[in-house]
């Protein structure tokens, strides 16, 4: 019941910031494109902040102040929000490890991994919970899903490595045009620096994933961590020689899938389709 209540109280103050936002663009007399253009950011962000659906990071809240002569009314707003509860208790432990991580190797066989998600896909992702969440909650997962794929466009990104079921690539998840937008998004991101992806394809004799999907993270000072997600809860594995099994699963499963050349053609081919 708590925790609900946390969930609106935060969803509000994010809608307010949003509003702000909104107003104060009007009345320097601004569209979203050129309040976007002028703060070099995507126009989609500008919407999805002045929705509610994203939060304003407290740079950019800066940033806006300056474009928009708001005198740091922004960044005031937003230094005085509540903390956003973006994700399920489980698994605030490895989203905190997640964001300092200098590589990552994740293997999904359900659902696109989260760091690949789009915003309506990740939306899907959250539709699909059971019982079902309140569009309050899922706005605030999507908005924490999202704020967590910045670490890709760090100016030094952590080495990443994505291993991921053809059947994921193929599950048509929201909608049909949820599924292109997100094959698009998925293709574009095998070519950032330091980012491999490789496909689990149909039809393997073999397969060392069969257990379930997993996550290796190495942080700053070369601590090796390994998660894992339940139904209901998560495994946060610190043991060497746990992390040295998950391991070897994952070396295993990059020989047996598509290399990441045969990968992207298997995208631009389902594209073309």
């Amino acid at each position: 019941m708590h925790t609900r209540k946390r969930q609106r109280k935060n969803a509000s103050a994010m809608k307010l910031v949003g509003s702000l936002v909104a107003l104060f663009r009007e009345v320097a007399g601004l569209t979203q494109s050129q309040l976007a253009e002028r703060a070099c950011v995507h126009t989609e962000t500008i919407a999805s902040v002045e929705q509610g659906r994203r939060l304003l990071k407290p740079d950019l809240a800066v940033l806006l102040d300056q474009v928009l002569l708001t005198k740091g009314a922004l960044a005031t707003a937003v230094e005085n929000m509540p903390e956003i509860d973006r994700y399920p208790v489980w698994a605030a432990a490895f989203i905190d490890q997640e964001r300092e991580a200098i590589a990552i190797s994740s293997y999904q066989n359900q659902v696109m991994p989260g760091l690949l998600q789009t915003e309506n896909y990740a939306h899907a992702v959250f539709r699909n919970e059971v019982p079902t969440l309140s569009e309050d909650e899922m706005r605030m997962r999507v908005a924490g899903r999202i704020e967590r794929q910045e670490i890709l466009h760090r100016k030094v990104p952590p080495t990443c490595s994505f291993l991921i079921s053809e059947g994921v690539l193929k599950d048509r998840l929201g909608s049909l045009n949820v599924f292109r937008e997100q094959l698009r998004h998925v293709r574009e991101s095998a070519d950032l620096p330091g980012l491999t992806l490789q496909v689990m394809p149909f039809g393997r004799a073999t397969h060392a994933g069969l257990s379930g999907p997993f996550v290796l993270l190495e942080t700053p000072d070369h601590q090796h961590l390994a998660y894992a997600e339940t139904q209901r809860g998560s495994l946060f594995v610190e043991d060497p020689d746990e992390v040295s099994i998950l391991a070897r699963k994952y070396a295993m499963l990059r020989t047996q899938a598509l290399n990441p050349e045969d990968t992207k053609g298997l995208l631009d081919r389902l594209l073309g389709e």
